[in-house]
């Protein structure tokens, strides 16, 4: 096995880089939904997939620019989500049938995609895509830097809300005993609600720029769900930095693996990492 050398070993790390972003960015509003609301969120991929197809819809048929769907998208995504949030909560589906309601939600979702668009694969083709320039010899598309600029800058902005703003106390509360918070006046369901609508818009955006990288298929959605998991596993669930480093950190590790090894080895990172990390850390699993 002949090592790569050093320039296409920095290629592919950064190019691990950028596709770590996307799946802490995918993983940020699952985890969210996770940790705080006690769901696990099947439909957050399904939405995701979503995005990717109405920003490739808005761009091809009605000529919007790419970027323009992220002020159409997630506001509308957040309606779905509240209204979803909704009916479980009506129903009070516990975290184990929200993983099976969720489910069932995310066949349905791609049921709808391939009724709409087919089966087919869908390339999302924008000026966006061909444009890239040069840091010393390294190559860094303008797509990918965006993913990476818009997960870097949404972690943060809901990392510092939960931080230091009483909305984000306010959660951080309810998710540690919700009975204490409402005692102390704090609205669970409005809380929950709004929790849920932000998710579904973060899954919205990750849909746009899944879009602006990626072929787009409806069967796809399931492939993602593994390594997300894994990032979201190894990031912690509720938090907000969590994901993207760990999302990052498959990423590299995938990247130097197809570099080292072959592209083959790559699925075996994630899991890899996810396991050695219940087995060395069982307490915060």
């Amino acid at each position: 096995m002949a090592l790569p050398s050093f320039n296409l070993l920095a290629q592919s790390i950064l190019s691990g880089i950028f596709i770590g972003a996307l799946y802490g960015m995918i993983g940020l509003g699952l985890g969210l939904t996770w940790g705080l609301l006690r769901q696990i969120n099947l439909s957050h991929f399904g939405l995701v997939f979503l995005g990717g197809y109405l920003s490739y819809h808005m761009a091809t048929v009605w000529q919007v620019d790419p970027l323009l769907t992220l002020a159409i998208i997630p506001p509308l995504f957040f309606c779905i989500g509240v209204a979803m949030q909704w009916v479980l909560a009506k129903f009070e589906i516990s975290p184990f049938n929200s993983l099976l309601v969720t489910f069932g939600i995310t066949v349905m979702i791609e049921s709808g995609i391939q009724g709409v668009w087919s089966a087919d694969y869908r390339r999302l083709e924008t000026h966006y895509g061909s444009m890239k320039f040069m840091v010393g010899s390294l190559y860094v598309p303008v797509p990918e830097l965006l993913t990476l600029v818009l997960s870097v800058s949404l972690s943060m902005a809901i990392w510092a809300a939960m931080r230091y703003t009483d909305l984000g106390k306010a959660l951080r509360a309810m998710e540690q005993d919700g009975p204490i918070a409402a005692a102390f006046g704090i609205n669970q369901k409005g809380m929950s609600l709004m929790l849920a609508g932000i998710c579904a818009a973060l899954a919205g955006v990750a849909g746009i720029c899944l879009a602006l990288t990626f072929t787009l298929t409806p069967s796809q959605i399931f492939a993602w769900v593994g390594v997300v998991f894994a990032a979201v596993m190894l990031g912690g669930l509720g938090s907000a930095l969590g994901p993207l480093v760990a999302g990052i950190i498959i990423g590299v590790s995938e990247a130097i693996t197809m570099a080292v090894a072959a592209p083959s080895w790559a699925p075996i990172v994630s899991f890899s990492l996810l396991i050695a990390m219940l087995l060395f850390r069982p307490g915060k699993a």
